[in-house]
């Protein structure tokens, strides 16, 4: 998998989920369907009145999840959000409405001016399937993102018990000193955490 072929797969799905969050720090999160790539960058279109609007112009860091159920697999992105630049608006507003021809109905005529376009220029993404075994996930840092660090690693205190290895569900621990874990395909369920009898095992997000 590449990143590039995540876009594709962010395309071809016929909606995505955005999340923002608000003033109070309280979480939103909704459906989009109008949005197209510029290479690496990602387009979409929402109105200047309304809520999803207001919180970017706020806090303008968003997660973009798209979903491919048959597939089982999901490609995840994390960056900020801006406004297009004023000189741009109109020509991604024109491109939009020609992929999207169904946004003629909802914002007609002169109506469709409320319209404001944004863009995710830089983010990190990953790619995740549960199609095989073990689980993959893959990480790609665009335009210079940096990616929140998860999940687990096993420190110098390993004592070499093996408990780890054996309560993983994906089975992706290998021997050495210390134990490994295979990060590509690890679930970050915590199981060997909760288990190792010495606390050796390490929650990279703190």
């Amino acid at each position: 998998m590449t990143h590039e072929k995540c876009l594709e797969k962010m395309m071809k799905i016929d909606s995505l989920e955005i999340a923002t969050v608000d003033e109070s720090a309280c979480p939103h999160v909704r459906v989009i369907s109008a949005r197209y790539f510029e290479g690496s960058t990602m387009v979409f279109l929402t109105a200047r009145g309304k809520a999803f609007a207001r919180q970017l112009e706020k806090n303008p860091n968003v997660a973009v999840i798209a979903f491919d159920e048959q597939a089982n697999d999901m490609v995840r992105l994390t960056g900020k959000a801006e406004r297009v630049p004023e000189a741009e608006q109109l020509a991604c507003r024109k491109r939009m409405y020609e992929v999207y021809p169904y946004l003629e109905n909802v914002y007609p005529g002169e109506t469709k001016e409320i319209d404001v376009m944004y863009r995710i220029p830089a983010y990190a993404m990953e790619y995740f399937t549960l199609k095989t075994h073990p689980i993959t996930r893959e990480f790609f840092e665009v335009r210079g993102a940096s990616r929140e660090k998860k999940g687990y690693r096993i420190s110098d205190a390993c004592i070499g018990c093996a408990t780890c290895q054996s309560v993983c569900p994906q089975q992706v621990i290998t021997e050495g000193s210390p134990f490994v874990i295979d990060e590509a395909h690890c679930l970050q369920c915590g199981n060997c955490f909760e288990n190792c009898p010495v606390q050796a095992i390490e929650w990279l997000g703190e």
